[in-house]
């Protein structure tokens, strides 16, 4: 099966917190990152379809991160991965 990723993934690991109405806020460490996305590692994560949209911000930087909406495209045991959306 061929790689059909269109942005290459980077090892990132910080911290970041999650907002969805299931499960409110958590927060979770980041294990690789994109232009188009990030795999989040948080056990509660694993419960949220495809197709579901979360808020996003990277906690613990010098000035307040941005809020992202993204959307689950896959879950497993350990976490999700998520595509970044574009607002406006």
């Amino acid at each position: 099966m061929a790689n059909q990723r269109q942005f290459p993934r980077t090892p990132m690991k910080c911290r970041i917190k999650i907002s969805h109405p299931s499960f409110g806020d958590l927060v979770a460490q980041t294990r690789d990152l994109s232009d188009g996305g990030v795999y989040v590692r948080h056990p509660d994560l694993a419960a949220l379809p495809a197709g579901s949209i979360v808020r996003g911000q990277v906690q613990d930087l010098p000035f307040e991160a941005p809020v992202l909406a993204m959307e689950v495209m896959r879950a497993d045991a350990d976490g999700a991965g998520f595509r970044f959306l574009t607002e406006g």
